[in-house]
């Protein structure tokens, strides 16, 4: 099986689905990221030591996870509108023809960042069936500090689960690559509260530790 995650930002991918990515590749599936935006020059915030930064921390993800793949169509953070939504669906339609991956992993539809929200439509509008019916599952992850910040009358609502319990330390080693994104308590993006969730997934789900998605379309 073939599965693509895809990030608005380099970090949501591993705040979303890391664990499941190291469960899929440990169980000899093939893994494949495609990251959405990425800062490429200085500007709206972002100088060259953090461009080079940022640079570092996706080479070491990407071996971190041992990828199969990965694909950056490098936007510009923040920048993402109607305007060139159809640039985007075309970029990521050409990078799903390239994997032809059976599953895909996106951003929840209602996720706070408006970035969030545009990818999401983008790649939903690539996996229509008739277009690409190599696309059997498609789920939407739940990332920290965006999907638990979403419009409260069309919450996320999980109806699968992942038992991480076995990969939840090292998805916590991997997010530590990400040290410029991470905070501390209360923040949403520290491990005290990463692994907080983790827990009440797990619960839910009946194990130590688990990541929550939301299947919006299986086909058998």
């Amino acid at each position: 099986m073939k599965t693509m995650v895809v990030s608005p930002h380099p970090d949501d991918e591993t705040l979303g689905a890391g664990g499941s990515l190291l469960k899929l590749k440990e169980a000899g599936s093939q893994i494949y990221w495609l990251n959405i935006t990425d800062v490429k020059t200085a500007g709206g915030g972002y100088d060259e030591s953090f461009i080079s930064k940022r640079k570092i921390q996706i080479e070491k993800i990407n071996a971190y996870f041992n990828f199969d793949g990965f694909i950056n169509l490098r936007f510009q953070p923040t920048t993402l509108n109607d305007s060139i939504k159809g640039e985007m669906v075309g970029e990521i339609g050409n990078a799903f023809d390239r994997v032809k991956p059976d599953c895909i992993i996106l951003p929840d539809y209602n996720d706070a960042h408006t970035d969030h929200k545009y990818v999401f439509e983008a790649a939903y509008a690539c996996s229509k069936v008739f277009r690409r019916n190599y696309i059997k599952r498609i789920l939407t992850m739940e990332i920290p500090s965006e999907t638990n910040f979403g419009m409260p009358y069309d919450a996320f609502k999980p109806n699968f689960y992942m038992d991480i319990t076995k990969y939840f330390e090292r998805k916590i080693e991997a997010l530590q690559i990400y040290d410029t994104e991470m905070g501390e308590p209360p923040f949403p993006r520290s491990k005290e509260a990463i692994r907080a969730q983790a827990v009440i997934r797990g619960v839910e789900a009946g194990v130590a530790y688990a990541e929550a998605f939301q299947v919006i379309k299986e086909i058998e």
